[in-house]
């Protein structure tokens, strides 16, 4: 199991990134949440399987067709196991 935090940077708000990242974690059973950042960033915290988060880590890197990411950082976590569901967070 593992724990995520992947902040995504470029045109990544005013895109759907948030919805359509739900729907990703939804398909991958990934739990967390996903939310703009106040810089123009997006912020999405996943827990889950291991080859789902990497799933959804590499979804993040080209996101929707509307967003156009320059950027990914990918911070790994102590997995903890209290998520459940996907949200988007405001």
């Amino acid at each position: 199991m593992k724990r995520v935090s992947i902040v995504v940077s470029g045109r990544v708000q005013g895109v759907c990134f948030r919805a359509y990242t739900c729907d990703r974690a939804g398909i991958l059973n990934v739990s967390g949440y996903v939310r703009n950042l106040p810089d123009g960033r997006v912020e999405i915290l996943a827990e889950g399987e291991n080859s789902a988060v990497d799933q959804l880590i590499l979804w993040a890197g080209h996101g929707p067709s509307y967003a156009n990411v320059t950027g990914t950082e990918v911070r790994i976590l102590e997995f903890k196991g209290d998520l459940s569901g996907f949200r988007i967070s405001y």
